[in-house]
């Protein structure tokens, strides 16, 4: 049985944050792997600097070649929309299930939210949370804070944002240190975010 992180996001491009943030999980935690679990543009809301899913997918593709614990995954992308993560943890569970046994890796901003997550209840029930730090406002809530099943770990702070990148890249700014080197090579080549 493998213990699998998933790591959801829109990766709009992926960037050295996300990379060190999985990686560090995936190597310095009990989890054997992290899938990047790649959230499909969503049909009612038309974000015009969300790139396809299937570019998004093939940067993290890219930028994960050389690590062998760090996986993508485009299981959201058959999935009904709006994508619930209960809904695509039921869905993982029947599919890999008797092989994985899955955790969610979430930002410290999003613990703070947690429970205003559609049946949070039942996704901590399912799985183990490992919340990496983020500078934000805000106190977690009391029910989190000593729950055996949420467990903080002392990743590195990364403050990069994907929304950065692609301001800065459209300003013509030098971007190339924040990216995996192959990332970066993609969206020149394919003029993205200009």
């Amino acid at each position: 049985m493998k213990k699998t992180g998933l790591y959801f996001g829109t990766f709009n491009p992926i960037h050295i944050g996300h990379l060190v943030i999985a990686h560090y999980m995936a190597e310095f935690t009990d989890l054997d792997e992290v899938w990047f679990v790649v959230t499909p543009k969503s049909p009612f809301k038309q974000k015009k600097s969300l790139l396809d899913n299937n570019h998004r997918y093939q940067m993290v593709t890219e930028a994960i070649q050389e690590y062998p614990k760090l996986k993508a995954s485009t299981i959201e992308f058959d999935l009904p929309q709006p994508n619930y993560t209960i809904d695509t943890l039921v869905h993982l569970g029947e599919k890999y299930g008797q092989d994985h046994e899955f955790s969610l890796l979430m930002g410290e901003d999003n613990l703070k939210s947690f429970h205003k997550w559609k049946n949070y209840e039942a996704i901590l029930e399912q799985c183990e949370l490992f919340v990496y730090p983020r500078v934000s406002e805000g106190d977690i809530p009391e029910r989190f804070k000593d729950n055996p099943r949420i467990h903080r770990v002392d990743a590195p702070i990364m403050e990069i944002s994907s929304t950065f990148i692609r301001k800065q890249h459209q300003a013509g700014k030098d971007i190339r240190p924040m990216l995996p080197v192959a990332v970066y090579k993609y969206i020149d080549e394919m003029n993205f975010y200009r």
